[in-house]
């Protein structure tokens, strides 16, 4: 059996496909999450499924108390999935919860921590492609639903730092723009509102061979980042000898909003009946940037598997077979509520 690993957050997007392809690459996976029971999804994947709150720290108990290699801690609230708003909840899960995770890391003797942070404390330097630095100097937004959010995530990761040098165990934070996926939930929050998340909203209208709104100017630009590099990403900090760090998350390829559109024309639309694209450019524009992954290359040995078409085409597939049912259920569990 191969060195053991702890998802935290593992029914979570991001967690689930890494606690499948982590199992996959041969590792001993035990997936974490809050949800009482998994409905034996991790099961049918060999792989160990253990309910516990992070907020919790006597729940530790039931975990492994040693043998454990790395911890992927991915356990948080995310303001795309907050119903209402409530700052309290981000201190709450991000640093208390980070807190006891990292203690229980430094209990059995870990030797790879890998932790997430968002893009929001760089969302200063975007506007151009100038590739954005890892290891850019941090600013948090002050004005919306992730300053909180940024604020704390920030503040974990200082944490993290002060916790590896102080037990010696290596760190990879990882700076996660969007991560693309199939979910079920074609929804998300905004200020606590339920909303279409873009890209199922513009699949609908090419399903139906409706004109679809490029808003802003098509020429914006930004790498569009799949859920599937994301986890080889993820197993390349624990297997490669890269130095502990910040990396970006990405592709280092760019894609332009009319060619994002007119992908999703081309793999889900009408194909009698195709959408015309109408620029809108008196609307806002889509923001264009770039992170610079030139250190998670040369550190990690990360080499992108997934170009924009090739994710579509993969993305199509997942949606047709939905192998998380079990898990996350049905698309139509998400409706309620939506405006």
């Amino acid at each position: 059996m191969g060195k053991t690993i702890i998802v935290f957050g593992a029914t979570g997007k991001v967690g689930c496909y890494t606690s499948i392809y982590l199992k996959e690459k041969g590792y001993n996976v035990i997936a974490v999450g809050r949800r009482k029971s998994d409905n034996d999804f991790f099961a049918d994947y060999k792989i160990t499924y253990i309910s516990l709150d992070i907020l919790k720290s006597a729940n530790y108990e039931v975990l492994p108390q040693k043998d454990v290699y790395g911890i992927v801690h991915l356990a948080a609230t995310l303001p795309a999935t907050m119903n209402g708003y409530n700052p309290h909840e981000y201190v709450r899960s991000n640093l208390d919860g980070t807190l006891n995770v990292l203690d229980y890391a430094v209990k059995v003797g870990v030797n790879r921590f890998v932790y997430p942070k968002s893009w929001s404390d760089i969302t200063y330097m975007i506007g151009s492609l100038n590739p954005i630095p890892a290891d850019a100097p941090v600013k948090f937004p002050l004005d919306n639903d992730h300053t909180i959010y940024a604020i704390t995530k920030n503040a974990a990761c200082d944490i993290i730092q002060h916790y590896s040098v102080k037990y010696k165990f290596k760190y990879y934070i990882l700076r996660f723009p969007n991560i693309f996926c199939y979910h079920p939930n074609p929804t998300y929050f905004v200020d606590g509102k339920k909303r279409w998340t873009g890209q199922r909203a513009i699949i609908e209208q090419a399903k139906k061979g409706e004109d679809i709104e490029l808003w802003g100017n098509p020429n914006a630009a930004r790498d569009v980042f799949y859920v599937k590099d994301c986890t080889q990403i993820i197993e390349k900090c624990l297997s490669a000898n890269g130095e502990s760090g910040t990396y970006n998350v990405g592709t280092g390829w760019v894609v332009t909003r009319r060619e994002q559109i007119q992908g999703l024309i081309d793999i889900f639309g009408d194909k009698m009946h195709p959408s015309k694209i109408v620029v809108r450019s008196d609307k806002p524009d889509s923001p264009t940037y770039l992170l610079d992954i030139s250190k998670t290359i040369g550190q990690l040995g990360f080499e992108p598997k997934y170009d924009y078409i090739t994710y579509l085409k993969d993305l199509k597939h997942e949606m047709e077979i939905n192998r998380f049912e079990k898990l996350w259920g049905k698309e139509s569990d998400y409706l309620e509520g939506l405006e």
